[in-house]
């Protein structure tokens, strides 16, 4: 499929992959829990909508020409969750989005993929100004998006809610 973007990444513990159509049953550990989806789908998927969620994800990639990434750990083949650039078409604006099955909350796995994520983004996607949407409540990921270095930049309200907007830093380019 053409992309803007790298298919795959690789970081010091994981393989940020394209999707594949057989990831819903690794992603299904998130998407089918309340607790993990609490704040992003509001509700556990059952497993048939975990698989649409997959190709949407996949269809994401074909339309705008990048997308979130599968995130593998590499000591193991074992799929975690997800991240990466994500803008579908309610959202104000493109964001790094990230989820994790909860087994691996808590091991900074998140926080690596993001700091991957952004530094793809500097070179590979300058002009995008990235965000993350981040319901007021969820604290624990308004804690990571403050640690890879985003700010605070308003509230909103979205799909019922009050939602935060983080601003990822401006992308910089590697030195030459």
């Amino acid at each position: 499929m053409p992309s803007l973007i790298p298919v795959s990444l690789r970081s010091a513990r994981l393989h940020l992959r394209c999707v594949a159509d057989d990831d819903w049953v690794g992603l299904h550990e998130y998407y089918g829990d309340a607790e993990c989806t609490r704040y992003t789908t509001l509700q556990p998927l059952a497993p048939e909508e975990t698989r649409r969620m997959v190709g949407a994800v996949r269809r994401h990639w074909e339309r705008r020409g990048y997308g979130p990434y599968v995130l593998e750990e590499t000591a193991t083949g074992q799929v975690l969750g997800i991240a990466g650039p994500w803008y579908p078409k309610e959202w104000p604006e493109a964001e790094i989005k990230w989820a994790l099955a909860r087994r691996h909350w808590g091991r900074g796995f998140a926080a690596e993929a993001a700091r991957a994520v952004q530094a793809m983004a500097a070179v590979h996607l300058p002009g995008l100004r990235l965000i993350s949407l981040i319901h007021a409540d969820n604290a624990p990921s308004i804690a990571l998006a403050l640690a890879v270095g985003a700010r605070f930049e308003r509230a909103m309200d979205f799909r019922g809610g009050t939602y935060h907007v983080y601003r990822h830093p401006a992308p910089r380019p590697p030195p030459p």
